[in-house]
């Protein structure tokens, strides 16, 4: 786009605005074309009437020059570090795309957009959004948002998207694809049919809810389940299921409600299982607290590195909590029976690579004893 041009368009852009504030309505396509004619007074030819409303779109509504990739079903990542500078994940690691804005304050325009589509805000006075918005893009995808502006980001606005498509492979699926191993299958299914409890671990992007999502659609159709999440993420194949998600705070600071609240309220729901998409936080205690009331088979997932650094894990977010060392490693004992490990390979492969079972130590001290790794197969390692 010409500088002429530029600054035609956001000189436009600003009365477009103006009007579509005072008549209150949604930025549709056909309210920007009728904006757009009644401030050009019919003097735009066909030609300039298509790229006005084509930027105003961008600038206006959804995710801008980024909806073309939230449309790819393979993203599972966006992210935004300049004007010209924008990448994705598709399972093979980040790889750059030819998409680009005008200039910095059209990433910043769309940072502040999102952000106050999540209900949250963006300014100087708040230089960076961690939020979650619903249905945006073509296929109504939910979005994890996190941007930062400067100061602190350094060389410009940086936008930030995980794109939450819901994990729906089935165990046989994850099987055939090799996520789980052959010798191994008997051993995970049991840990279900059993009623064992476990949490999934790794680092991000590595597949714990897929692999989550899996095993859950193995537990018995009788069974009622109720599954807690930040975002909504898991959907397993099973025919009672009730789905519980979060709510961040609105731009006021609050209507926030914590998955922690929520596994309070799904304790009263008669369950058979409770199951928590991800564990952050002091939600940790209130997770041990139902695995240690009769709800056998609970699951969540962690980030950890390996499953061995799972009791640490935990002691550093029961501490959040107020819960000390030596009672969190008394609930753990109790609470907890396996631990299973998922990472990505290089080439995108996930899957599982690591199995262990809870031990008590000689000092009441929760250890993992390693019960099944990945070592047969090369570029696999621990999460």
């Amino acid at each position: 786009m010409t500088a002429p041009s530029a600054l035609r368009h956001a000189v436009l852009l600003d009365r477009v605005r103006e009007q579509l504030a005072a008549r209150s309505v949604e930025p549709d396509a056909e309210t920007i074309a009728e904006v757009v004619r009644s401030e050009s007074g019919g003097l735009l030819s066909d030609t300039d009437l298509l790229a006005a409303l084509r930027y105003l779109h961008t600038e206006l509504v959804g995710a801008g020059p980024l909806e073309a990739l939230l449309a790819d079903s393979a993203v599972t990542d966006i992210l935004v570090t300049g004007p010209d500078r924008v990448w994705i994940e598709r399972g093979a690691g980040l790889e750059r795309v030819p998409v680009a804005f005008d200039d910095e304050a059209s990433v910043r325009r769309l940072a502040v957009r999102l952000a106050l589509g999540a209900g949250r805000r963006l300014d100087d006075a708040q230089p960076w959004v961690d939020g979650r918005l619903a249905g945006i893009g073509r296929h109504g995808y939910a979005v994890r948002l996190h941007a930062m502006i400067p100061p602190l980001a350094l060389d410009g606005t940086c936008i930030s998207l995980r794109v939450l498509r819901s994990a729906t492979m089935d165990f046989a699926t994850l099987v055939a694809n090799g996520g789980i191993p052959e010798p191994v299958r008997d051993l995970v299914t049991g840990v279900v049919a059993q009623r064992r409890a476990f949490v999934v671990v790794g680092g991000t992007g590595a597949g714990k809810s897929t692999f989550l999502n899996c095993l859950l659609g193995q537990v018995d159709p009788r069974e009622r389940m109720v599954i807690v999440e930040d975002a909504p993420e898991l959907d397993p194949q099973h025919p009672h299921v009730v789905r519980l998600v979060a709510r961040a705070p609105n731009v006021e600071g609050i209507g926030e409600v914590s998955v922690r609240t929520l596994v309070r309220q799904a304790l009263r729901m008669r369950p058979d299982r409770i199951i928590v998409g991800e564990v952050r936080g002091p939600e940790v205690i209130d997770l041990l607290t139902a695995l240690n009331t009769g709800h056998e088979g609970c699951a969540g997932t962690l980030h950890a590195n390996s499953v061995a650094e799972v009791p640490a894990r935990m002691e550093a977010l029961a501490a959040l909590g107020g819960i000390g060392r030596t009672a969190l490693h008394s609930q753990l004992a109790a609470a907890l029976d396996v631990v299973f490990g998922v990472a990505r390979r290089p080439d995108g492969r996930r899957g599982l690579v690591e199995v262990g079972a809870v031990d008590v130590a000689a000092d009441g001290t929760v250890v993992i004893r390693s019960l099944w790794s990945r070592t047969d197969e090369p570029g696999w390692s621990s999460p």
